[in-house]
């Protein structure tokens, strides 16, 4: 079986390796130091098992777990964790599995035999339990593979029936994932110009009547307008006047 190691620390990284070395049945596929290689390479090498640790700098494990969820075959994921007894107990509510560093070799030897991939209900659950923050990025569907875009270089989100539109630097993809819960979860980043709209606070242009009579908020850079509704103008208003 495949096993895919993440770990920021090359250190522990490298005793996961040796440890995994040591069992015949399992091959190491890949090493990543962070959540977004950590996406990238379960997508090229298709790992059966993704030992994952939570703590990282940017995309933490958790997220890329959420992410590599996504995939058309995910692989089960151990979490590999330094956490405290209270966060241990959630990952056993939860039906995760886990291991406790320093990772002993009897322990990842009986995780790997019980590894079971999490579904998208015990990742939520497990987000909210242990303090998972705002996502970093994005993930989309393009084309049968998993893109992956930073929040920060995201311009706006647009809703059209059961589809989201991302306008980001690099162009825009589709997400099925509902307005409210991104306004929810990016609320200190973006702001609700309209029931289909949320615009990135950074990109906020200024915000100009149309030839109809009707607030548009313009795009800082592209000069793209969108439309504002009547129940947003004033936030919307007194936002532009904070900057």
């Amino acid at each position: 079986m495949k096993v895919l190691v993440v770990d920021d620390e090359a250190p522990a990284r490298e005793r996961l390796v040796s440890l995994l070395e040591s069992l015949s049945q399992y091959e190491v596929c890949g090493t990543a130091a962070n959540g977004v290689q950590a996406v990238r390479l379960a997508q090229e090498t298709q790992p059966d098992i993704v030992l994952m640790d939570i703590r990282m700098p940017g995309m933490d494990g958790l997220e890329a777990a959420r992410h590599i969820s996504q995939m058309d075959t995910p692989p089960a994921v151990i979490f590999v964790t330094a956490y405290e007894e209270h966060a241990i107990e959630a990952f056993e509510t939860h039906a995760v599995g886990y291991l406790l560093k320093p990772v002993r070799g009897e322990r990842l030897k009986a995780a790997l035999e019980a590894a079971s991939r999490p579904n998208k209900a015990q990742m939520g659950a497990l987000g909210g339990t242990v303090g998972q923050s705002s996502r970093s990025h994005i993930c989309a569907r393009v084309r049968g593979n998993l893109e992956l875009i930073p929040v920060e270089d995201i311009h706006f989100f647009q809703a059209d029936q059961k589809y989201v539109t991302v306008r980001h630097t690099g162009g825009e993809v589709l997400i099925e994932e509902p307005l409210k819960s991104l306004e929810e979860e990016f609320a200190d980043n973006f702001l609700r110009i309209h029931r289909n709209a949320l615009v990135a606070k950074h990109s906020f242009g200024g915000m100009e009547k149309n030839a109809q009579g009707c607030f548009e908020v313009v795009l800082k850079g592209t000069g793209e307008r969108l439309e504002v509704s009547r129940r947003h103008v004033a936030e919307v208003r007194k936002f532009l006047k904070s900057l």
